[in-house]
């Protein structure tokens, strides 16, 4: 019986993930990337869950953010503080993120490929290989060599322009559009970012989302998202967090400019044959908080078991029933959290006034916990009854008070 083969096009946190479980379970993988340097425009927050589940050292975490101001429209501010001293919120930047993960999953024995995926073959039936079409960068040079391999199953780890996901025809969906600055601040102004993260909402920063200062390893990246409804807004969004935060930015120097979509919920079809999408390309980016570094890499390590599992070590090809297997578990284990963020975003980005609300309720300390917890270890806590009961009449209390239950 030949052994498995396994391509994972994208080397990000998720193509990283499913290639390094992959690997470590001695199934032949190829890992293709285009650009092995990339530094991805990302907001490059991961929950504290993320470092111990996939062993990062502490060396690739650039600063450890302890307190979060959220800012309503109206400046209010709210300060909220993680209690316990070995909690935290880690920032990175994606280069050594990206690249960490990558060479682990090649030490391993995942077969690196800087390349350029471009077409793929699909195969008639349940046997045949795929055929990946690809221009090979190793010699240095933009236009590469083509290239052609053949592999049993395809993880398409490609991001949000994913070309694995229009080769299975996966369809469409609805993406927000982040912009952000990155900014090199004088070292007063800087010294002040130096734990703490700061979260804007209003119309003026974003019509949908909210608009971030985050600390960087020796800058702050600062921008805003909108839903891609509003693209034609963004710079005039970002304007608006500039102005906002102008008094904290004072003297800064922009460094660089990035922008990059991100996916708002799922493909209609994530698996399909023995292709499977995971990360940014199967979208799986969380409505409210946007975040997706530790959605995508524990999608893809989900995605990677299964194979593993399904395929008996790599001894036998799996099917699209057995890959499907992966979605099942996926949506059992965070269906209910996305959809809790989705509520909270529909209903707390609605207008200014459920903004301010919004803000209000964040000064409560069970909100606060609640929060923090299903941020940091990535569920969503059940806490007592008798806190829910609290929380909820909390949350009726200041949308009534910033009229933003009026029709």
């Amino acid at each position: 019986m030949p052994a498995l083969r396994v391509a994972v096009v994208g080397s990000g946190p998720a193509g990283s993930s499913a290639a390094e479980t992959l690997a470590k379970a001695g199934i032949e993988t190829y890992l293709f990337e285009r650009k092995l340097d990339n530094a991805k425009p990302c907001g490059g927050a991961i929950p504290l869950c993320m470092v111990s589940e996939f062993d990062l050292p502490p060396e690739i975490i650039d600063r450890r953010v302890r307190k979060m101001k959220m800012i309503s429209p109206s400046n209010v501010e709210v300060d909220i503080n993680i209690e316990k001293e070995h909690e935290y919120i880690g920032m990175c930047r994606r280069e050594v993120l990206d690249g960490f993960l990558r060479d682990r999953a090649a030490k391993l024995g995942a077969k690196l490929i800087n390349g350029t995926v471009h077409k793929l073959d699909i195969p008639t039936n349940n046997t045949d290989p795929y055929i990946i079409h690809y221009a090979d960068h190793s010699d240095g040079s933009l236009e590469g060599t083509a290239k052609t391999l053949k592999v049993d199953l395809v993880i398409g780890a490609d991001g949000a322009n994913s070309r694995v996901a229009k080769a299975i025809d996966a369809g469409d969906y609805n993406y927000a559009i982040a912009f952000q600055e990155r900014i090199r601040l004088p070292e007063d102004k800087m010294a002040y970012y130096e734990d703490l993260a700061e979260m804007y909402v209003g119309n003026d920063v974003s019509t949908d989302f909210y608009a971030w200062v985050f600390p960087k390893y020796d800058h702050v990246a600062v921008g805003t998202g909108t839903m891609k409804v509003n693209k034609a807004d963004i710079k005039k969004l970002q304007a608006g967090i500039r102005a906002r935060a102008a008094k904290r930015l004072a003297g800064g120097e922009i460094i660089k400019v990035e922008a990059h979509p991100i996916p708002e919920h799922p493909r209609p079809r994530r698996v399909v044959g023995r292709v499977a999408l995971v990360g940014d390309a199967a979208g799986t980016v969380t409505k409210s908080s946007g975040e997706g570094i530790y959605f995508a890499a524990k999608s893809a390590r989900m995605c990677a078991e299964t194979i593993v599992e399904t395929s008996n070590g790599g001894t036998r090809i799996p099917t699209e029933a057995d890959l499907k297997l992966y979605l099942k578990r996926w949506d059992k284990k965070y269906g209910i959290t996305y959809k809790v963020l989705d509520i909270l975003q529909t209903v707390f980005y609605r207008s200014d006034a459920t903004r301010e609300a919004f803000v209000e309720m964040c000064a409560d300390k069970d909100v606060q916990k609640l929060t923090f917890d299903s941020y940091l270890y990535k569920t969503v806590v059940p806490a007592n009854p008798l806190v829910q009961m609290k929380i909820t009449a909390k949350t009726i209390g200041s949308l009534l008070r910033g009229n933003a239950l009026a029709p």
